[in-house]
């Protein structure tokens, strides 16, 4: 019978302490091996090429070189899959932005830690099947976005989903649309407390303003509501306005906040036009949604294989017929803006 190869995993923290939980918790994983550790940036780009790990955790805040300096000049050598560990720091976006894979956020009490060693297993999987992205600048210059015509403003619903990966790639679509883009709700698979941050810092790129959703926020022209990383987002109609409502629930597709149960809710609610956009991400949530946004008249675009991180989710959605339209990431605005002028 033929061993199944294990993911070789390096541990790269200042801290003792979070190395030891960090490598017993995921030492209890037969799938995993962890083939050494680092205490900063120094020791662990001399460890690397001995170890050749398949994934590496990364502590972002370290003394010396932190870990955004760190992905910023390894990845070019050594194009290892990162998984970053932080406390909610806004520094995790400046490090997704460079290279990383993804993140986690580390635990705040110790019994926490269970948690906190699952979510980070199943991150490491991902990524060991992820393909390195290369850094690319955040911000497109005014002149670079596409404008709507008066045909363009029309009332439409845009929704996206994405997972890992997926905070760049939000990124890439949303910095290219300009202010008047009719209203657009993101679901991110992201930890409660990132998702503000996250918000906060597209808000600060984008030419549309981007928050973190409340219960009640009107879908309007020139506005981005991200779900808040605990709670179900869906679209609600109430004559001919649309809002969102967030509330706690169960994880639906194994997310909470879930791409499909926001996709199944524009499907179902929304009678003006609408977009549905699925990008990079493991697994199968959205696909269900965006192909009943399209039974129900939406048009739909999937990220393609070659500029998905991790080309699960849409090539589900693809596979099952969702998707009327293939793209790269950085073509996906373009696509939409033409879509929304011609109809």
């Amino acid at each position: 019978m033929q061993s199944i190869k294990k993911i070789r995993v390096m541990v790269v923290d200042d801290s003792i302490l979070a190395r030891r939980v960090i490598r017993d918790g995921l030492s209890a994983y037969s799938n995993m091996e962890i083939v050494g550790e680092a205490g900063n940036a120094v020791e662990a780009r001399a460890k690397l090429p001995l170890l050749r790990p398949d994934v590496m955790t990364l502590d972002v805040e370290m003394p010396g070189m932190n870990g955004i300096d760190f992905v910023k000049s390894l990845l070019p050598q050594y194009p290892v899959p990162i998984i970053l560990v932080s406390s909610l720091n806004l520094r995790v976006f400046d490090a997704m932005a460079v290279g990383a894979v993804d993140f986690v956020r580390k635990p705040e009490t110790v019994g926490a830690n269970q948690r906190f060693i699952e979510a980070l297993a199943n991150k490491i999987v991902v990524a060991s099947c992820a393909r390195i992205r290369r850094s690319r600048p955040a911000a497109v210059p005014t002149a670079g976005r596409l404008p709507l015509t008066a045909q363009g403003v029309k009332e439409t619903v845009i929704a996206i989903g994405a997972s890992t990966g997926g905070t760049e790639a939000t990124l890439e679509v949303l910095k290219r649309l300009p202010a008047d883009t009719p209203g657009i709700v993101v679901v991110q698979h992201m930890p409660p407390g990132f998702t503000k941050m996250y918000a906060e810092r597209l808000d600060k790129i984008c030419a549309m303003k981007v928050k973190e959703a409340e219960n009640g926020d009107g879908i309007e022209r020139g506005r981005v509501l991200i779900a808040p990383g605990d709670k179900q987002m869906r679209v609600v109609r109430t004559g001919s306005r649309y809002t969102v409502a967030c509330q706690l629930g169960e994880k639906v597709s194994g997310h909470c906040p879930s791409v499909d149960v926001l996709f199944h809710s524009v499907a179902q609610s929304v009678r003006c036009r609408m977009v549905g956009i699925i990008l990079t991400g493991m697994g199968r949530d959205g696909a269900d949604g965006l192909l009943d946004m399209r039974r129900h008249g939406a048009y739909t675009i999937g990220q393609d294989r070659e500029s998905s991180v991790v080309y699960g989710m849409p090539m589900v959605a693809h596979d099952i017929g969702a998707v009327v339209q293939q793209a790269a990431c950085e073509n996906i605005a373009s696509i939409l803006l033409r879509h929304l002028n011609n109809t």
